[in-house]
């Protein structure tokens, strides 16, 4: 520990407005990502009192030669060229590579970035079991009143977990005009209930359920009626219903809006790796009685809309099948390049956290190509 407080010796934490925009140093990266809770206020997400280990596989993974972009990568180039800080590969849930790079370790607690969403498409499931959600076709002003005369009057629960409101939307992370970066602006002000007053307040760009659009803004209006339904912080109801259930290591965190304010539903938890790991174990597994059976399955599925095949599911990402290896594969994806993949069908759960230059884009050896060697090697 002594070592790390030493390479971070001086170091500060990155703006939110510098981080979007990619204007980091690397070792400011490092240092922003592994103390994101300094970014936005954060609510606890607690842990139970028992901890579920990690068991080593007797076969470990030491080479691998992944074929991308017209060249062979091994697993070094991987780690390095991709910024990798995190890597985490369990088959039939036992651990078969685990790696810590650019002063990471096994407690260092890592932005999750948008796997935050995929985490929020849980709770809604969850939700559904509890009762406090009746249906995925409810409108969302059932439980945001306030939603109900505006952008977003008639827009299912399920609309938004396909980011399919119709509701216009633009999410380039780099350009100052961007609505990501408007409603950014409006938040870094601090002001409670700005979030989904400025969501509401933007234009209908195409009927609901017609088109997809990828909008964190959407999450965040699905976070806002999460806590609603169930009378809680998300935070909270994550610890409830997974983190205080599944043996994790560490309390997590997770951004608010302001002091004690609204949960970002499309980002913002924070998280060791080998917590994640448990959190793609557990989906891997089919959420063992916490979210509907065939949850996952239906989750995701590659959505028709408009007639039109979108790879996405209900905040996760499905995976093209130009690669049989993928069949029922699905993941979970955070800017600067962090992710959990989810093969059912292989066993095999892998979870890399990053610290990427860029927000989207940077992306030496193609991930889809890292984790389909993973699991044509261990096959």
């Amino acid at each position: 520990m002594l070592l790390v407080a030493l390479l971070f010796f001086g170091q500060t934490i990155a703006t939110y407005r510098e981080l979007m925009d990619g204007a980091m140093l690397p070792d400011t990266a490092v240092y922003t990502f592994s103390h994101s809770d300094q970014l936005w206020p954060v609510r606890e997400v607690m842990r139970g009192g028992r901890v579920q280990p990690l068991v080593a596989s007797d076969r470990q993974l030491t080479t691998l030669a992944i074929p991308s972009g017209g060249r062979v990568y091994d697993l070094y180039d991987y780690l390095s060229m991709n910024r990798v800080a995190g890597l985490l590969i369990l088959k039939d849930g036992k651990v078969v590579r685990e790696d810590y790079q650019l002063t990471a370790t096994a407690a260092t607690r890592w932005a999750s970035f948008s796997l935050a969403k995929s985490m929020a498409s849980t709770l809604i499931g969850a939700a559904l079991v509890d009762g406090h959600i009746k249906s995925l076709d409810d409108r969302v002003e059932q439980y945001v009143p306030e939603l109900a005369t505006g952008t977003y009057a008639k827009v299912t629960v399920r609309q938004l977990l396909q980011m399919a409101s119709g509701v216009k939307w633009d999410e380039t992370y780099t350009d100052p005009k961007s609505d990501r970066r408007q409603l950014l602006d409006i938040q870094l002000k601090g002001e409670p209930g700005a979030t989904l007053q400025f969501m509401n307040s933007l234009p209908r760009a195409t009927e609901a359920g017609t088109v997809w659009k990828y909008s964190t803004g959407e999450t965040f209006v699905l976070g806002a009626l999460l806590e609603r339904a169930t009378k809680r912080p998300l935070a909270q109801y994550l610890s409830e219903k997974l983190w205080s259930r599944l043996g994790m290591e560490q309390d997590a965190t997770w951004w608010t809006e302001t002091q004690n304010g609204m949960g970002f539903g499309g980002t913002g938890v924070s998280a060791t790796l080998r917590d994640y790991g448990r959190f793609g174990q557990f989906v891997l597994e089919g959420g063992k009685g916490v979210v509907p059976a065939g949850w996952f399955e239906e989750a995701s599925r590659r959505q028709m809309l408009g007639g039109k095949p979108v790879e996405y599911g209900y905040l996760w990402w499905t995976i093209p099948s130009t690669d049989p290896i993928h069949t029922g594969a699905f993941r979970a994806v955070g800017i600067f390049g962090q992710s959990i993949y989810v093969n059912p069908a292989e066993r095999l759960v892998i979870v890399v956290l990053s610290a990427r230059p860029k927000p989207v884009g940077i992306n030496p050896v193609v991930d889809i190509e890292f984790f389909g060697a993973v699991a044509t090697a261990l096959k």
